[in-house]
């Protein structure tokens, strides 16, 4: 008995084995929801994209205004709301977070409504269901996206997966208890009237239930919005990148924009939801049916006429064809894959920018799920992800060659040069970064190796989150010991130093490589060729990094650079 309390079950390594049976046995599946899917996706956010953004936000304020018995309050908010997301540059992030909670939301009623219709019906049913819906709605949002990714890669559909897996409980609870709820009576008199079990559902159970289940419908759509953060970690494109790029690099301003966009699209999306589930007679509309026909009509017309530019500008999109880069929300990362991008834009290609955490970018680049990756730092600090899938990617060689350096990095204040100098300083404490990160496995080595650390902890966090402790504490004049490395630019804001590394733990000088799936070189030779030109030197990152930390758009930071260097720019692309 207390040999087993003292052994784990091997509950992991269950679940991995799973995982890895169906990934083998059922890729095919898989790869044929992602494909589809994805196209049902893209189809809708081209479809939304296509309408000019003025022109959609009239739509949308006018069904506001019908919808709402012609009481403008709402349909202003509505269209002030939007008009603030247009102003702020966040529109396309907007049509594809729009895909995502309406594709989500779709599937999960799909799912759900039928679902609680049968729980209703059978406690054998409800006896099961009901503790499958306990461990989805208390399980964290995160931990639905390891096997979307498992399963389907990285993008919109994983996210898809993850959240319609979220939010479907509460359309089938809700669905569930109004059906159980129908006094019976009603029921006794429509089986006595010899109502069959289909209409006692159609006409008798649903319409009786509608406020339930409406009410269910209208927490799904609020739990989906509360994943598309979430679901930004793995590609999925949308508001939530923005939220999750500010969170990483601790830029309060942008992140309360894009979370205030989140909040715009959530109050519009809970108001319209509320108004479908009132009382018939409160929504019959005040206009003669001539007047819905008309109105039907052209909505119709303007549906199919915007379907069809969706449509056409999903196959004309570039003529050098499309290229997905994959990066981590890091300085160089992002600095390095907003200059590529651009370059590769001026030679007419198509480029998708996807945020991902580190391992995930290696994975989606081994997979195939994204071409090109210019983020891997070897040979240390992403050697576990490198001897995973070193057979499975292309290595292009350094961008930057032997310039890169990890350590970990004090105020120059501090009265310490060497990591076997620390003893209680900084209340034996190192902020790190994301746990992905090389550098967090790297600090953990050195931890073991010196033994005046014995005592010391590594604090995980972000990057966003260590630079705000590093700011507060030499504000401060404070102790702190955090991780460090160039290119970075925290180097030019403040006046630090590198600890001595003995040991070696912390690796030496790296380089920062390229990387492309396998079979790209094939597929489209100009862009490999340019990938494969790109070199650049240190000074020329951390330029652009300030540029960033100074208040510049990434994409505006990245462009003057490439204005400013020209040549060295055309020797890439020779």
């Amino acid at each position: 008995m207390f040999d087993f309390l003292q052994q784990s079950i091997p509950l992991a390594d269950w679940i991995d084995t799973g995982v890895d049976w169906l990934t083998e046995h059922w890729s095919g599946f898989f790869s044929f929801l992602q494909t589809v899917g994805q196209a049902v996706m893209d189809f809708m956010t081209n479809t939304l994209s296509a309408v000019p953004p003025l022109l959609l936000m009239v739509l949308i304020t006018i069904a506001a205004y019908f919808i709402f018995h012609r009481k403008w309050w709402i349909p202003i908010i509505t269209l002030l709301g939007l008009l603030l997301i247009y102003n702020q540059e966040m529109w396309a992030d907007l049509m594809n977070t729009i895909t995502l909670v309406v594709i989500s939301s779709l599937i999960a009623v799909v799912i759900g409504v039928p679902l609680g219709i049968l729980m209703s019906k059978s406690e054998t049913a409800q006896s099961i269901v009901t503790p499958i819906l306990d461990v989805m709605q208390t399980m964290p949002g995160f931990v639905y996206l390891i096997p979307a990714v498992a399963f389907f890669g990285v993008g919109m559909v994983p996210g898809v997966f993850a959240s319609v897996i979220f939010s479907l409980p509460p359309t089938v609870r809700m669905t569930n208890f109004g059906i159980r709820q129908i006094s019976t009576e009603l029921v006794e008199a429509s089986e006595s009237f010899g109502g069959t079990p289909w209409q006692r559902l159609f006409k008798l159970d649903l319409p009786l239930a509608k406020g339930n289940i409406f009410a269910g419908i209208n927490q799904t759509i609020m739990l989906t919005l509360s994943m598309v953060v979430i679901a930004s970690m793995i590609g999925t494109p949308g508001l939530g990148q923005g939220v999750l790029a500010a969170v990483q690099r601790s830029d309060v301003g942008n992140g309360f924009v894009y979370g205030v966009g989140i909040v715009i699209l959530a109050i519009i999306m809970d108001r319209f939801t509320q108004a479908m589930n009132r009382p018939v007679e409160q929504t019959q509309a005040r206009i003669s049916k001539k007047k819905k026909t008309i109105v039907g009509g052209a909505i119709a017309v303007v549906v199919v006429f915007f379907a069809t530019i969706g449509v056409y500008s999903s196959i004309n999109q570039s003529n050098q064809g499309t290229i997905t880069l994959a990066y981590a929300q890091q300085d160089d990362q992002v600095v390095s894959t907003n200059v590529i991008s651009q370059v590769l834009e001026e030679q007419g290609y198509n480029v998708n920018m996807t945020s991902l955490d580190i391992p995930v970018v290696w994975e989606a680049v081994a997979n195939g799920q994204a071409d090109a990756m210019t983020g891997a730092w070897l040979p240390i600090t992403h050697q576990a992800q490198y001897e995973e899938f070193k057979n499975d990617v292309d290595d292009l060689g350094p961008h930057i060659d032997k310039q890169a350096k990890l350590g970990l990095v004090v105020p120059s204040y501090m009265d310490v040069d060497s990591i076997e100098d620390l003893d209680d300083q900084a209340n034996r404490e190192i902020t790190g970064i994301e746990p992905g990160a090389g550098i967090v496995q790297a600090t953990d080595e050195t931890l073991e190796a010196y033994p005046n650390l014995s005592d010391w902890e590594q604090i995980i966090s972000s990057t966003g989150a260590m630079n705000a402790q590093l700011e507060r504490a030499i504000n401060d004049n404070d102790e702190i010991v955090v991780e460090g490395w160039n290119p970075y630019w925290i180097f030019q804001r403040y006046d630090l130093k590198y600890l001595d590394d003995p040991k070696g733990t912390m690796g030496e000088a790296e380089s920062i490589h390229t990387m492309t799936r396998l079979g790209f070189e094939d597929d489209m030779p100009g862009a490999y060729r340019i990938l494969d030109n790109f070199k650049w030197d240190v000074d020329d990152m951390e330029g652009i990094m300030l540029d960033i930390e100074d208040g510049a758009d990434p994409e505006d930071a990245a462009s003057d650079w490439i204005d400013e260097n020209r040549d060295k720019v055309d020797s890439w692309v020779e």
